[in-house]
């Protein structure tokens, strides 16, 4: 499980184009029982169906639950469009005609077929500003192709349009996180720059606001349509369409109920991802959040043939020599506050870029840290402080039941679950901790809770 809703230093959280909550006009959140939630869902299932240019992505710094739902969606969608090229029948029942779908199910090919200035592909399937097709298939906004043959709703002519398949995260320089480099589907990611500035139609993969995509967040806020995936409580339904559950163990759950709506078998690769997903978020099913149905789902993944082992190995069994340095390091510092929290005990320390140069680690070894930090049975709460690149403290809060970090960490410009949170600041460690403590000190059942600023000089948006 990491950390949700860290901002972007320098980057501003939503852009003008569309303000978090703004769009008067879908349903209610899919958290929500009932129609509302039934029709949110129903409605992205129909954007995606008629969409001809679909580009996903998770947030920054991608954990299991973000990077592997991601992909098994592409997977999925990857997976209807082979179907559909051999002829299998479209949604609203009219047939799709055998080669309609390119062979690389329509996707940017990395050899450099997609002009940079994104007004054509050099085989001339398509033109980024969705105004037609060279071959005249179809017009983006569905009015009518050059040969008459298929309006973009598919209900007449030859075929439905393939669509054109982007993924990717906001992160520069763009880099697969080691631990995931094992899960199927680098061939489906592209690097941020391949983005169109104006996505046709956007999913996002367990970000609970814009600026959690990065260099992204902009193109996500130029989006026509925006459809949200996950389940952090702290979600700000930035988009157009939300498919946002905190009771969901992990995004993968919700990433399973789209590819499922969608009708699309699940193959191994795709449980790969999901797989992924649901152990990384339930701490390989050690949390709270797991549930009769994760086991349930797990099952269905399981069947598919993946090994469960050497995912577990690849998650949480493997790291370079250099990482027992660093961990050292860290845990020599460590500091015990059995007063912190609010009398529930805090447990703290700090990862500094030193600590990672002196062993040539990048910033994603320091995540793992916090789960050994967190075994202290003096404390219910622990936190590391993890310096990036930049000098951002990245901070990972971690609550055994007592105490909510959650509520904390979205006081200090965060966010997160009640058990797992997070935050981005600048200043000393010192200045940091003291921000902390403060918030962690007025947790529930204690008088005088506040939800202050963030820490001094760094980022404060919600």
């Amino acid at each position: 499980m990491t950390d949700d809703h860290l901002p972007v230093p320098g980057q501003s959280s939503g852009a003008a184009a569309r303000t978090p909550g703004s769009d008067a006009s879908g349903p209610g959140p899919a958290g929500l029982p009932g129609p509302e939630a039934e029709a949110e869902w129903s409605r992205a299932v129909k954007i995606l169906d008629a969409a001809t240019e679909i580009c996903l992505a998770c947030h920054i710094r991608p954990d299991g639950d973000a990077l592997g739902s991601m992909l098994a969606v592409a997977h999925a969608l990857r997976a209807r469009q082979a179907a559909g090229s051999h002829g299998a029948a479209w949604r609203d029942g009219t047939a799709l005609q055998g080669g309609s779908a390119p062979p690389d199910g329509g996707t940017a090919l990395r050899d450099g077929t997609v002009s940079r200035d994104g007004t054509a592909l050099r085989d001339g399937t398509v033109s980024r500003d969705g105004t037609a097709l060279r071959d005249g298939t179809v017009s983006r906004d569905g009015t009518a192709p050059q040969d008459g043959t298929a309006p973009q709703d598919g209900t007449a002519g030859q075929a439905p349009p393939a669509a054109r398949i982007v993924a990717s995260f906001g992160d520069l320089p763009f880099e697969i996180p080691r631990i995931l480099r094992f899960l199927p589907g680098a061939d489906l990611l592209s690097p941020p720059d391949a983005f169109p500035e104006r996505p046709q139609v956007m999913v996002t993969f367990d970000a609970a606001s814009a600026d959690r995509l990065g260099v992204l967040e902009a193109r996500a806020c130029r989006a026509d349509e925006l459809i949200v995936l996950d389940h952090h409580a702290s979600n700000t339904r930035f988009g157009t369409v939300n498919l946002v559950d905190p009771a969901a163990a992990a995004t993968a759950v919700l990433a399973f109920d789209l590819i499922r709506r969608m009708g699309v078998e699940i193959s191994r690769d795709i449980a790969l991802g999901l797989y992924a997903g649901l152990v990384t978020d339930t701490g390989s099913f050690k949390y709270s959040t797991t549930s009769p149905r994760v086991h349930e789902l797990a099952a269905r993944l399981l069947q598919t043939g993946i090994e469960p082992g050497v995912v577990a190995r690849e998650l949480w069994d493997r790291s370079p020599f250099g990482f027992l340095g660093l961990l050292s390091a860290a845990l020599g510092r460590a500091q015990l506050e059995p007063a912190g929290a609010a009398g529930h005990g805090l447990v703290w320390t700090t990862v500094t870029r030193g600590d990672r140069a002196a062993h040539r680690l990048p910033f994603e070894a320091a995540e793992s840290v916090i789960d050994v930090v967190r075994r202290a049975d003096e404390a219910d709460v622990a936190v590391v402080l993890k310096e990036d690149d930049d000098g951002y403290w990245q901070v990972s809060a971690r609550s055994k039941g007592r105490a909510d970090v959650g509520r904390a960490c979205v006081a200090l410009g965060g966010g997160g679950h009640h058990l797992a949170a997070g935050f981005t600041a600048h200043g000393t460690a010192a200045e940091v901790m003291t921000a902390l403590r403060e918030q962690l000190a007025t947790g529930p059942g204690a008088p005088g809770v506040r939800n202050g600023p963030g820490v001094p000089g760094g980022p404060s948006e919600p």
